[in-house]
């Protein structure tokens, strides 16, 4: 019987270069989409989806992450208090008590694959999941969620996967070649890491959220640096798949994708969920009219 997953590690120790200099001082986790900064998304599906502890993996310049999501401090909440806003109060409160925080420096080799080994000390042999901080998908019921339950079933590394239109973008992500298993769900026979866009093996990209077993730290020990210089989370994948472990990727159902690395992406996910805000949605749509758009 697979065991339950209750614990999130969230990598956060990126430098933000695409943003700088925005990013020279505040974490481009924190950069905020409407009035919530990325990562509390990326938290509350994880919450969302059962998630109990959520291990947030970060770097210098990265305290604002931690400030975010401890209990806010009294002379705010006196603040909120007195000009009588108790519906912000509750809402700030809230945000500390979404789950227990425990927060780790990134030590070791750059790449993707250095924050999740940063992490052993707390997973305590168990299977975990992994979502990166600076992108999302919007999803009923959330994207974590669906992965729990093929895992449930199938066991093994379960990723998420969503499908790339255009052809030119594929070598943004790591591909998978696949054998379909049931329904969204498909055998991984291999991940392609950014791939020519010609030599792609499909269009399904398999990135944003994993699902792993304890013994994909040692598999990252054994790595030697790849593409870059880098240690990739999905070298140690493919390790794990060469042993016997099955790879599988759970096409999301009802999922929007948010890529907030880059600043168009970003600009893009602002625009789209300020038209969706309940606040601002009606007054922003007819901004946007106004503003003469062909």
């Amino acid at each position: 019987m697979s065991k339950k997953i209750s614990k999130v590690v969230i990598p956060a120790a990126g430098f933000g270069t695409r943003f700088l200099p925005q990013t020279k001082a505040m974490p481009k986790e924190m950069l905020p989409i409407v009035d919530k900064p990325v990562i509390q998304y990326v938290v509350e599906e994880a919450v969302e989806s059962g998630i109990e502890d959520v291990i947030i993996v970060t770097g210098a310049a990265k305290r604002a992450i931690e400030d975010h999501f401890d209990v806010p401090n009294a002379e705010l909440l006196k603040n909120l208090e007195m000009g009588g806003k108790d519906e912000l109060m509750r809402h700030v409160r809230k945000i500390s008590e979404l789950a227990n925080f425990i927060y780790i420096r990134q030590k070791g080799a750059y790449g993707n694959g250095t924050p999740v080994l940063s992490a052993e000390p707390v997973i305590d042999s168990e299977p975990f999941a992994v979502l990166w901080g600076d992108e999302f998908i919007y999803s009923r019921p959330p994207r974590l969620k669906q992965m729990m339950d093929v895992y449930d079933k199938h066991g093994g590394v379960v990723i998420s996967g969503v499908r790339i239109e255009r052809k030119e973008d594929l070598k943004r992500y790591g591909i998978a070649d696949v054998t379909p298993v049931e329904d969204n769900v498909f055998r991984i026979n291999q991940i392609v890491e950014k791939p020519d866009p010609d030599r792609a093996p499909s269009n399904l990209a398999t990135h944003g959220a994993y699902i792993l077993p304890p013994e994909i730290f040692e598999a990252l020990r054994s790595l030697d640096p790849g593409q870059g210089g880098e240690i990739w989370l999905v070298d140690a994948i493919n390790k794990l798949r060469d042993r016997g472990v099955p790879i599988f990727a759970v096409e999301i159902k009802g999922g929007k994708y948010y890529d907030t690395g880059n600043k168009l992406e970003y600009m893009k996910t602002v625009v789209e969920l300020g038209l969706k805000h309940p606040d601002i949605s009606s007054e922003f749509k007819e901004f946007l009219k106004g503003l003469g758009l062909r």
